[in-house]
């Protein structure tokens, strides 16, 4: 009989098959010192939440969000959750998005401690993905996210991403993009701090 698994506040994993679900995050601590110090994760900012609806748009997805992850939380500074671009949605046609997420929620975790993008056009097709919570209480069926890496640490402070409840075909156009616009994004940052705030 194997031993169980210990629980972690860092890790979070399926009894079923004891696959790792939220990677441990061995800098947590110095990112939310770093996140304290930029004076983000606590307060929606209207900036990135434009910066998200313009992440929608460009991608095509209905949701979009600009995320800082803390030790225990994701926290969605910016956040489109309008609908599919030039789609109008009935209220009950979209699901409930709050501005804050537990670690063990969704996969941008996987894209901060990994310092990569991470593009799943199906999370049904991968085991690891296809078990995490978003999937059955919030219908999240495709996921693109990409690193906010910072000029000064080289810490991932958070991400931006892009979700759908459909399949979407990312494509390496879809990752160039997020890439992209990640960059772009990072680049306002440091210049925001270079200025003197947040």
């Amino acid at each position: 009989m194997s031993a169980p698994v210990p629980y972690s506040t860092q890790n979070s994993y399926d009894p079923t098959s004891h696959l790792l679900l939220t990677p441990e995050d061995r800098e947590a601590a110095a990112r939310v010192a770093r996140l304290r110090e930029l004076g983000l994760g606590d307060a929606p900012i209207a900036e990135f939440d434009e910066f998200a609806r313009n992440l929608a748009q460009v991608t095509g997805a209905p949701f979009s969000m600009v995320n800082f992850i803390d030790e225990n939380r994701q926290y969605f500074a910016g956040l489109y959750a309008g609908g599919r671009p030039g789609v109008q949605l009935a209220p009950d046609e979209v699901p409930e998005v709050g501005r804050t997420m537990t670690r063990d929620q969704g996969y941008c975790p996987h894209v901060v401690v990994r310092k990569k993008a991470l593009v799943l056009e199906d999370v049904c097709d991968y085991p690891r993905f296809a078990g995490n919570s978003v999937v059955d209480e919030i219908g999240i069926r495709s996921y693109m996210g990409a690193p906010l890496i910072d000029w000064k640490t080289g810490m991932a402070l958070g991400t931006i991403c892009v979700v759908d409840t459909d399949t979407h075909p990312w494509g390496r156009e879809g990752l160039a993009t997020i890439k992209s616009l990640a960059q772009q994004l990072v680049d306002r940052l440091h210049t925001m701090e270079t200025r003197g705030g947040i």
